[in-house]
């Protein structure tokens, strides 16, 4: 495995900072999840349930060991420093305010393994006024200027509903991680902090409407599905009441589509084909492949219009997703077998290698499952003194 070797401690909860250990984990990072004894990471308990056992847990969880440690006490918080001395990676989502009271901010942890790479991923960042705030992912989808150009005209600012700047932060830490470690192994340098919050990464999506901003001026509205830098660009509506999605993002695009819904008179038509007097006219384009599409059947618009090389797709809801020939052919989703739900369908490992293979070698862990063998290995500790350490209130 492409990682073989690197140990990653995630002491972090809920769902961006975990889910960076997640990717470390497919391609054979060994990744130990501290958890707090009895309540375990809230992860656990959110989202749906199958006789109490989160889904979302065991997915974002997999190929991990699972250990609980009291990190509000002591003996809590040398433990971690004692398991940081053996690990290339630790991650967490604390306050930088508690991490500093406990003994567990990066000085602290440096002093004790300058080779450590610490990830610490906050609602706001470590520095500045609101650092010690506690944020969340819909709070960074607000920030971000994403809800405010996201919805109808007309209507309210619209949040996703999934883990969207979560999901984004958390790529954009593990691809930090990756960093800090080939600057620590191939230049000779020490381990270092990273700071990621929810907000800078999926603003930095949104580039449109900063470089819009800055030199013209321009302050985005909500349209839709509308975008105003390309024409078509939508979703329509099928006669057999389904949608299918479209794009005229190059020049090309955009006359392939007037061509294939009858309308050539448009392709030779300025205004509408030349890519900037187009974009005046959008709303009419709109409406024109509208019209169109609302008399064909999904599959007999699609059918058209992949025929003609149309950037267009069906818009699919879950059922459609896991039924899609092109996904099955990668197998994007896999079946792993689990003792607490027998077996459970997940997202498979995304980055595709000539010479590596991802893997879910197993799905979310029991609280607890691997104290024993982690303490034991790293540690030195017998099952005795894990047992005694549980009966304290340590693990």
């Amino acid at each position: 495995m492409m990682l073989e070797g690197i140990r990653v401690l995630d002491a972090a909860t809920l769902a961006a900072a975990p889910l960076a250990a997640t990717y470390l984990g497919e391609f054979g990072a060994d990744v130990i999840k501290i958890e707090q004894p009895g309540s375990g990471d809230p992860i656990r308990t959110w989202g749906n349930q199958v006789d109490g056992i989160g889904l979302m847990w065991k997915s974002l969880s997999r190929n991990k060991r699972s250990i609980t440690l009291n990190l509000r006490v002591a003996e809590g918080q040398a433990l971690l420093r004692s398991l940081a001395e053996h690990a290339d990676v630790l991650i967490v989502n604390t306050r930088p305010a508690t991490l500093r009271k406990w003994g567990l901010d990066y000085p602290a942890l440096r002093a004790v393994n300058d080779r450590i790479v610490m990830l610490h991923i906050t609602g706001y960042g470590l520095t500045g006024p609101k650092s010690e705030r506690p944020g969340f992912g819909t709070l960074g989808e607000a920030m971000s200027g994403f809800a405010n150009i996201t919805g109808q005209a007309d209507g309210p600012p619209t949040l996703p509903p999934f883990m969207l700047a979560d999901g984004v932060a958390s790529l954009n830490a593990a691809y930090a991680v990756m960093m800090a470690l080939y600057h620590r192994d191939v230049h000779g340098a020490s381990g270092q902090l990273i700071d990621i919050n929810l907000i800078d990464p999926l603003a930095r999506l949104l580039e449109q409407t900063l470089l819009g901003y800055d030199q013209l001026g321009l302050v985005p509205t909500r349209a839709g599905n509308r975008w105003d830098i390309s024409a078509p660009r939508n979703t329509y509506r099928t006669a057999d009441d389904r949608w299918l999605a479209m794009s005229g993002s190059s020049p090309q695009l955009a006359l392939r589509v007037f061509r294939a819904i009858g309308r050539a008179d448009l392709a030779d038509d300025a205004d509408f084909s030349d890519p900037q007097r187009r974009l005046a006219r959008a709303r009419e384009v709109d409406q024109v492949v509208a019209d169109w599409v609302a008399t064909k059947t999904l599959a007999e618009a699609m059918e058209i219009l992949d025929a003609a090389e149309v950037a267009a797709a069906p818009v699919y809801d879950i059922t459609d997703l896991v039924a899609d020939e092109q996904l099955a052919h990668r197998e994007v989703f896999v079946k792993v077998g689990d003792d607490e739900l027998g077996a459970m369908t997940v997202q498979a490992p995304v980055p595709r290698f000539s010479a590596a293979t991802g893997r879910v070698q197993h799905l979310g862990p029991r609280i607890g499952e691997h104290n024993a063998e982690v303490y034991g290995e790293l540690l030195g500790l017998s099952g005795g003194d894990v047992d005694e350490l549980h009966a304290r209130g340590v693990l």
